[in-house]
């Protein structure tokens, strides 16, 4: 016998169904319009890109230009000396073969807004030919290069964030500098945060250019400088860079209060390296966790002071370095403290060797004992890179001990300090400290954890 009932049941189901995908549906659109109107318009594409050339071409020299929210088209050239400014809600975007933003004229200032070049040609956000250019604040996105200053003068480049937005596989040779200077004097890069570029910051050719306090992560070198003279590169820091600061050509210039950490992805990495660089002070740097923490190479006349070197594979490298002063460098557990191959006349004095054991007879803090640099390792190496297998077995420092060979030629500290500068040692202890007290932090959260479980368990029992 058939139930009379089934027909009804089927039919509130179905009647529940369209409710239910009504309600859905009243629901889906109540979000759409609860959405910012250039959220919108954004999905839409290229068809709702509010043309920004024509704002510029009606502009008058000096005038501020405020851009509202949305998406603008790009690209677009920038002949008068106006501003513009927006917030990160406004985005100019560009898929064109060529720079978002041209400037060609003097005085020209941008600020606040988003930049999205979406090319990988040979090109830039922001390309500048005129003088006296202010960029600050401006958050840029490109498959390019992120800023190009060609010919220029007294660049202010402040508070920017330029970010590799192309493929993750991208080789460094693929992908564009973040800023990038040729033939531009006295400019002045301050607090960028570069990411992923194939150079953070290059310098070429460039005089009198200060590059500080700059955060510069997984590039190919963090700061590259060729052919400077007369600049500083002060306070920066970087981190998991094939090489931290890549000086080369360099005189007159000041390499002071840098942090370079973690540069050992690359046979080659180093957190600072000198090559051809001459009557420069290189002073108050951290260079932490890296392959090699310090390589001076075809270098002389230059003042190495006050450095905490790491944790590094090689503290200090010397290559073909001559008659540089290192005095008062901190050389703490590296796995080779220093190396030096034909570089002769170097003063080394007052430097702190923490696996050095001197004899402090009068107790001034200064050793009456010497200490040299055994070139053995380094020579062995040089000749045949295998020998790197065998580093700090049995048989390489028996080898190393018994090698004695020309050691009057040896670099050679004349009076090693026996215990780190006080206000060098704090200044390195600021991150170990940190970390120690998150680590008796965390041990305080286990321990009465701990207590509470033991007592709340003996009152069960009970």
């Amino acid at each position: 016998m058939s139930n009379p009932w089934a027909g009804l049941g089927a039919f509130n189901s179905c009647k529940k169904s369209r409710v239910t995908g009504l309600i859905f549906l009243i629901g889906m659109m109540m979000l759409l319009l609860s959405l910012p109107h250039g959220a919108v318009m954004a999905s839409s594409g290229h068809r709702e890109l509010i043309p920004l050339q024509p704002m510029i071409d009606r502009s008058a020299p000096g005038e501020v230009i405020e851009l509202a929210s949305g998406r603008y088209s790009g690209p677009v050239t920038i002949d008068k000396n106006i501003t513009i400014q927006g917030d990160p809600t406004v985005i100019v975007v560009n898929t064109e073969a060529t720079s978002t933003i041209m400037i060609h004229s003097d005085g020209v200032k941008l600020s606040g807004f988003t930049i999205e070049h979406d090319t990988n040609e040979q090109t830039a956000a922001i390309q500048v030919e005129g003088k006296n250019s202010e960029i600050t604040d401006l958050h840029i996105e490109t498959q390019g290069y992120g800023m190009i200053i060609r010919n220029s003068s007294q660049a202010t480049i402040q508070r920017n964030n330029i970010t590799w937005a192309g493929s993750d596989s991208a080789s460094s040779g693929q992908k564009g500098n973040g800023i990038d200077l040729y033939n531009s004097h006295d400019s002045f890069i301050e607090a960028n945060e570069i990411i992923g570029m194939r150079d953070g910051i290059y310098l070429e050719n460039s005089r009198k250019s200060t590059v500080q306090n700059n955060r510069l992560l997984h590039t190919r070198y963090g700061i590259h400088c060729m052919y400077i003279d007369g600049s500083s590169v002060m306070d920066n820091t970087g981190e998991e860079n094939m090489t931290g600061a890549m000086i080369m050509g360099v005189k007159n210039t000041v390499i002071s209060g840098n942090s370079f950490r973690k540069q050992s992805t690359n046979v080659h990495s180093q957190g600072i390296l000198l090559y051809d660089v001459h009557q420069s002070s290189i002073h108050n740097n951290v260079v932490e966790g890296n392959r090699v923490g310090m390589n001076i190479a075809e270098s002389s006349g230059n003042e190495i002071h006050g450095n905490a070197v790491l944790r590094n594979f090689v503290g200090i490298q010397l290559v073909l370095a001559e008659a540089n002063e290192f005095t008062r460098n901190q050389l703490v557990s590296n796995v080779i403290e220093a190396s030096a191959l034909d570089s002769p006349n170097n003063v080394l004095m007052e430097n702190y060797w923490d696996s050095f054991q001197g004899l402090d007879l009068n107790r001034d803090g200064i050793s009456e004992i010497s200490y040299a640099i055994n070139p053995f390792y380094e020579q062995l190496v040089s000749r045949n890179s295998a020998y790197q297998l065998f580093f700090q077995s049995p048989g390489m420092v028996f080898l190393s001990e018994l090698f004695t060979e020309g050691r009057e030629q040896w670099t050679t500290d004349k009076s090693p300090r026996m215990s780190m500068d006080t206000e060098s040692d704090l200044h390195m202890s600021v991150e170990s400290a940190t970390d120690s007290n998150v680590v008796w932090l965390f041990g305080l959260i286990l321990l009465g954890m701990a207590t509470f479980i033991i007592i709340y368990m003996g009152v069960l029992r009970k």
